[in-house]
Formats: structure tokens, sequence, C-alpha cells
């Protein structure tokens, strides 16, 4: 035992070895470095690629654009970070060689427990090759209700309009409801006095919608003005559809309900 701690004092307090520690943590530091850049100039390289894609001629659909280049960013990111780990590992004289074959061994036995991932991936990648959706629509998975942050390798990120960032496996996504693909339709009803002139009424709508495109940029074509949708002793509810742009139909229904009742209070309708 004396001897065992002799030698291990000898081999403390010898300058070569301090030399060699001094020398493995010198490496270790410059590796972390070269990492950082290397990610840093690959993501910024990459995005220029995208950006002097999307100035070419050719068609292209900026979602898809913009999911790919997330991606791919992710992609050299996991690269770069595992080439550190195994640089680093070789600095400390570990068999790196031995560690891979073992590695591909242990994987083979953890493989059936494995098959969430395998499924994680798999799926992420249909996600993007079939475009199911991408990063910056607005979507709904399961409970998860906002905007796709991120579509990474293994999952998807959704943030939704309260802040909530959602964290979803790729492999548990069955059914999405992507409402950013295509034109969105407001729904907009307006109740009026059972006594009100319903032609008057229509004719003053009419009169008002005819402006609403100049206005609200949102919109795709006029307004329509459906007629009366449902009518008691007391009111009478008229209804307007609208058609917009992807997602902006919540936003066009609360300006034109504004809008139309001062519209409507100048010509002397009340809503009620």
């Amino acid at each position: 035992m004396d001897a065992t701690l002799q030698k291990v004092k000898e081999y403390l307090f010898k300058q070569e070895t301090w030399e060699q520690f001094g020398l493995i943590f010198l490496k270790v530091i410059v590796i972390l470095l070269l990492t950082a850049i290397a990610v840093r100039v690959g993501k910024h390289i990459i995005q220029k690629i995208f950006l002097v894609r999307q100035k070419s001629p050719l068609a292209y659909s900026e979602r898809r654009q913009t999911t790919l280049m997330k991606l791919l960013q992710n992609i050299l990111s996991y690269v770069v970070y595992f080439s550190a780990i195994i640089a680093i590992l070789s600095t400390f004289d570990i068999k790196v060689t031995g560690l891979l074959a073992g590695a591909g061994i242990l994987g083979l036995a953890v493989g059936f427990g494995a098959q969430s991932l395998v499924k994680d991936v798999i799926t992420g990648f249909f996600i993007v090759f079939e475009d199911q959706f991408a990063v910056g629509d607005q979507v709904q998975i399961g409970t998860a209700n906002g905007i796709v942050q991120e579509i990474g390798l293994r999952t998807t990120k959704v943030k939704s309009y309260t802040g909530e960032l959602h964290i979803i496996p790729n492999g548990s996504i069955l059914v999405v409801i992507n409402y950013s693909i295509y034109n969105s339709l407001a729904l907009i009803d307006i109740s009026v006095a059972s006594e009100t002139d319903i032609p008057t009424l229509e004719e003053n709508i009419q009169e008002f919608l005819k402006e609403l495109p100049i206005k609200y940029e949102e919109l795709v074509k006029p307004p329509s003005f459906l007629g009366v949708q449902s009518f008691d002793a007391t009111q009478i509810v008229v209804r307007i559809t609208a058609e917009t742009i992807p997602t902006k139909q919540m936003g066009v229904a609360r300006k034109v309900r504004r809008d139309l009742k001062e519209f409507l209070e100048q010509k002397g309708i009340k809503i009620s």
C-alpha cells in the first residue's frame, strides 16, 4: 500500500505529468473552440445558400426552404458535436475504434428497445419529404395548437399563442391539422333589431363590403353578404363571409365587425 502511494506521489509531482495535463487541457479547449466556430460558420453558410436559392428565378416554397434549412443546421450540429466528442476522447488516449465497435455491439443489443427513436427519425424524414407542415405553419397536433418553431430529426416544436412550447416526438404524430396551406374563411354574424328593414340593411352592407379589399390586404377577394342567418322576436342575425390568406380570418373578422358597426350606426342602423 505504501509503495503504491509513493508511486502516485512521484507521478503527481513530476514535471512531465503536469506538462501532459496542460497539453491535454489545451487540446480540449482548442477542440471546443473549433467546434463552436465550425457550428456557427456552418449554419451561416447553410443560411446563405438558401438565401441565394430564394433569389433564383426557379419557383420555390418558402415554407419548405425554411424547414430544410433548420433541419440541415440541426444535422450539422449533431455531426460536429459527435466528432468533437471523439476528438476529446482521443486526447485522453481512449481507444476510439474499440469504443465504436463496442457501441455497435451495444446498439445491436438494445435495438429492440430503441424502436421508438427509429420511428421518430423515420417519421420526421417523411414529414419533411412529403411537406406535411413546415416551420412557421399554424398547426394542431393533438392538443398542441400553435406555430411550428422547429422540425428536427426526432422531435417537432410547436409554440402556442400563450407562450407554451410543445416538444412532440415525431413518432407520436398521427393526425395534423395544417391551417397555413389554403386560404381561410372568416364567418361574421351581425345582429340588428328585428324591426330593421332588410333590403336597406343589405344595400348598406353591400356598399361597405366593396371598399374592404382596399382597406384590408389580408383579403383575397371582396367579402360576400349571405343574408339572414337567423331571427327571433328581438333581433335578426345576418352573415358575411370573407376569404383571407391563411390563418388571418380571426383578425379580419374582428376588424370587419368593428368597422361595420361604426358604418351602420352612421346610417342609422343600430347593432343589437
